[in-house]
């Protein structure tokens, strides 16, 4: 048996150097070279643009780019390694010289493979991987792209290519599964002298009828999302929580919004708490100041000297 065994593998390689067919699996590699690529530039690529939806079109054309270089790769591999008696043996010895010679590529597919099949997140989710936050914008075999979202929750610019690999060793967080809503906060701070309890209530009027407006259907997806996670029963109620800072009383907003939309909603709440607490004089926003004690004026001086007089006659 041994002997079978060393013989097919001395006619193996034996049927890959026979120069009677060198020059038949070069031109048969060429041909497959040249002609793949134009079967997918000008027919392939051509019915794939005209699909009007550009989720599917870029969907589409990952299939289609996948397909065709397996196809070429399985065809070529065909022409050189002729003398194996399987695809499965072939494919074999394949898979063990990448995974001996390719380690963090390796990885790189595992990551791409778990992506598609257990769909962690798709195009155009917003995620957070690690330091990286931005939306989906491309998936290949060894890295995914991210359109990085800077402050503000807003896009910068720049596009971050991180490899597949990553997904196993960094916590990711998809903002478009499971519940949609995240809570943001809003620190106001007012002096101490404003009256904090009548701010309180302004804020409280003010992110009410908010709320109202942009959480439409958080109660929903929370008991959706419940079904499937461990999630203990909460208020999903806007609230405002007081709080002593060194410069005055801060009063925190606290709701539910979408990701994609808070920047927009903290523009529109800001600019309503402005607009109510112009209305009122006994309501002033504090910031950094430098404050001066006009002892005499006030009456401490007098009350400081007796008090240092009493302490030298003890």
């Amino acid at each position: 048996m041994i002997k079978d065994i060393i013989n097919n593998i001395g006619n193996m390689f034996a049927s890959v150097y026979d120069t009677s067919h060198i020059k038949a699996k070069i031109l048969g590699t060429l041909i497959a070279l040249i002609i793949f690529p134009i079967i997918k530039k000008f027919i392939l690529s051509p019915i794939i643009n005209n699909i009007k939806n550009p989720e599917k079109r870029y969907n589409w054309n990952k299939v289609v780019s996948y397909v065709f270089y397996f196809l070429l790769f399985f065809i070529v591999g065909s022409f050189w390694f002729e003398g194996f008696e399987s695809i499965a043996t072939f494919l074999g010895l394949v898979a063990g010289g990448v995974a001996i010679a390719l380690k963090d590529p390796l990885s790189n597919i595992a990551g791409w493979l778990h992506i598609i099949t257990r769909a962690p997140f798709k195009i155009g989710d917003r995620i957070q991987l690690g330091e990286y936050a931005g939306d989906v914008v491309d998936i290949t075999f060894s890295n995914f792209t991210i359109m990085e979202m800077g402050d503000g929750d807003q896009n910068t610019g720049r596009l971050i290519h991180i490899p597949n690999g990553q997904i196993f060793i960094n916590s990711l967080a998809n903002y478009e599964k499971g519940f949609h809503f995240i809570w943001n906060e809003i620190p106001v701070l007012i002096t101490f002298e404003s009256n904090w309890e009548k701010a309180k209530m302004l804020l409280q009027g003010v992110i009410k009828i908010k709320s109202e407006k942009y959480h439409f259907n958080a109660n929903d997806m929370m008991k959706k999302a419940s079904k499937k996670f461990m999630i203990r029963k909460t208020s999903l109620e806007p609230s405002v929580y007081t709080s002593v800072k060194d410069s005055g009383v801060e009063l925190t907003i606290r709701h539910l919004c979408k990701p994609r939309d808070r920047r927009d909603i903290q523009e529109d709440i800001w600019e309503t708490i402005l607009k109510e607490f112009k209305k009122e004089i006994d309501i002033d926003f504090a910031y950094p100041t430098v404050r001066r004690f006009m002892n005499k004026e006030e009456g401490k001086s007098t009350m400081i000297e007796e008090k240092y007089v009493s302490n030298n006659k003890s």
